[in-house]
C-alpha cells in the first residue's frame, strides 16, 4: 500500500509553491500518493485533487459568509477523505482560515502537520498563534523575521528561503529589447505594468482604477500597458476592457509584467514580493468592499500592509521602499500621480530598484522546495 501524503494549498501561489515541494519529494519517493487541495501545478504531478483552487477563490468576510454552505461541504469532504486514506502526513500550504482548521482536525487523529508559508498572524489576528503552537508539528517561514517573532510566542518556526527567489531562479524570459520587438513596440515607449489581482473580487474593485490612471497615464507619456492576466479567469473577468479601447495593451503572464515594465500598479499580495524580486519600481494598490475594509482597518495593526514594504524596511516600520495607496486612496487621478513621479524621476526609480533588489538577495535560500521536501519523507518513513 503506497504513502499517503495530504495537500492544501487553496490558492495559486499556494499551489505553485507546493508544487516545487511535491516535485522534489517524488524524486525521492517516487510511489507516495498525494491528495487534498491543490491545482493544475500539483494535478499535474498526479496529485488526486478533491476541489481545485479556483473553486477555493473566495477572500474577504463578507464572501466568506457568502460561501458558508460550500464551505462546509469542502471540510465535511475532506474529513471524510482523510479518515479514509490515513495519510501519514499533512503538508499545509499557507491559505490559513481553511488550513488552521485542518490542523486541528489531524492534530485530533494524531497525524503531523507540517505548515509551509506561516499565517500573516504578525499582521493581523495574533490570537492564531495559541492555534499554531498546539496543532502545528513543523512551522517552515518564508521571512527571516518571523523566526523571532514566532520565538516570542514560544514556537520553533524554521526559515526555509523564500519559494518565490527559488522559482524565478528557473525562470528564462528574453531580454527586453526582444520582448519589445515581437510585439511591435517601438524605442523611447514608457512600459506601465498592470497587475489587478488573481481573484475576480479584486478585479472588481481595482482594475477599474487602474484604468483610469493608464488612461490619464496615455495621455502624458508615449505608452504600452503590460496587463498581467490571471489564467485561471476567464475574459468575462476582463470585460471592462472594452471600454479602454482607446489603450494599447499587451496582455502578458504576470513575471513578464514585471520583468519588462518601467514602472507597475500592483495589487497588494504576494505579486508585490514577486515585483521585487525583479526590482521593479511599483505603485502598489489594494481596494475592496466597504465592509471588508473597516473590518479589517480594525484588525491589521501594520503600519504597512504591503509585502514589499514590510520586508524592505521591517516589520513595524512606518517607512517605505515603495508607495502604497489603500481604498479611497488607490483612486485614478492618485495612482496616476505617484506613477508619474517614477517616470518623471530616473534617479528616483534607480533608487527604487536598488533597494527591491537588495531586499531579494537577503531573502534568499537555499533552494526550499528541497529543504522541505526532506522534512516531509522525515514524516513519511
Amino acid at each position: 500500500m503506497p504513502i499517503k501524503l495530504f495537500v492544501l494549498a487553496g490558492e495559486v501561489s499556494g499551489d505553485l509553491h507546493a508544487a516545487g515541494v511535491i516535485s522534489e519529494l517524488l524524486k525521492a519517493e517516487p510511489d507516495i500518493r498525494v491528495f487534498g487541495i491543490g491545482g493544475e501545478k500539483l494535478r499535474t504531478l498526479g496529485a488526486e485533487l478533491l476541489y481545485d483552487t479556483a473553486q477555493m477563490s473566495i477572500m474577504g468576510f463578507v464572501d466568506v459568509l457568502k460561501h458558508s454552505l460550500f464551505l462546509r461541504r469542502v471540510f465535511r469532504d475532506l474529513k471524510e477523505a482523510v479518515r479514509r486514506e490515513k495519510p501519514r502526513a499533512a503538508f499545509l500550504v499557507d491559505y490559513p482560515g481553511m488550513n488552521l482548521v485542518m490542523a486541528r482536525f489531524f492534530h485530533e487523529l494524531g497525524i503531523p502537520v507540517i505548515y509551509y508559508v506561516s499565517p500573516q498572524v504578525w499582521a493581523w489576528k495574533e490570537g492564531r498563534v495559541k492555534a499554531i503552537r498546539r496543532y502545528i508539528d513543523r512551522l517552515l517561514v518564508i521571512f527571516d523575521f518571523e523566526v523571532d517573532f514566532f520565538r516570542r510566542h514560544r514556537i520553533n518556526a524554521e526559515f526555509v528561503g523564500h519559494p518565490v527567489i527559488e522559482e524565478l531562479a528557473e525562470l528564462s524570459l528574453p531580454s527586453k529589447e526582444s520582448f519589445t520587438g515581437s510585439h511591435g513596440i517601438q524605442p523611447g515607449t514608457r512600459l506601465v505594468g498592470l497587475l489587478p489581482g488573481s481573484r475576480k473580487q479584486e478585479l472588481s474593485h481595482i482594475l477599474p482604477e487602474l484604468l483610469k490612471a493608464a488612461r490619464l497615464l496615455n495621455r502624458k507619456y508615449r505608452v504600452v500597458f503590460l496587463l498581467g492576466r490571471a489564467p485561471h479567469l476567464d475574459a468575462a473577468a476582463y470585460s471592462i476592457m472594452k471600454e479602454y479601447s482607446d489603450l494599447t495593451v499587451v496582455n502578458c503572464a504576470a513575471y513578464e509584467v514585471m520583468q519588462y515594465s518601467d514602472v507597475a500598479l500592483v495589487t497588494s499580495g504576494t505579486a508585490t514580493l514577486e515585483t521585487l524580486c525583479f526590482g521593479c519600481p511599483m505603485v502598489v494598490v489594494y481596494r475592496t468592499g466597504a465592509l471588508n475594509y473597516m473590518i479589517g482597518r480594525r484588525l491589521v495593526k501594520l503600519k504597512n500592509i504591503a509585502l514589499a514594504n514590510i520586508v524592505a524596511k521591517g516589520l513595524l516600520s512606518s517607512e517605505r521602499a515603495v508607495p502604497e495607496l489603500i481604498q479611497h486612496e488607490a483612486n485614478g487621478p492618485e495612482i496616476f500621480r505617484q506613477a508619474s513621479m517614477i517616470l518623471d524621476s530616473p534617479d528616483l526609480a534607480a533608487s527604487m530598484r536598488r533597494e527591491l533588489l537588495a531586499t531579494r538577495d537577503r531573502l534568499a535560500g537555499a533552494s526550499p522546495s528541497h529543504k522541505i521536501a526532506a522534512i516531509l519523507q522525515e514524516y513519511l518513513q
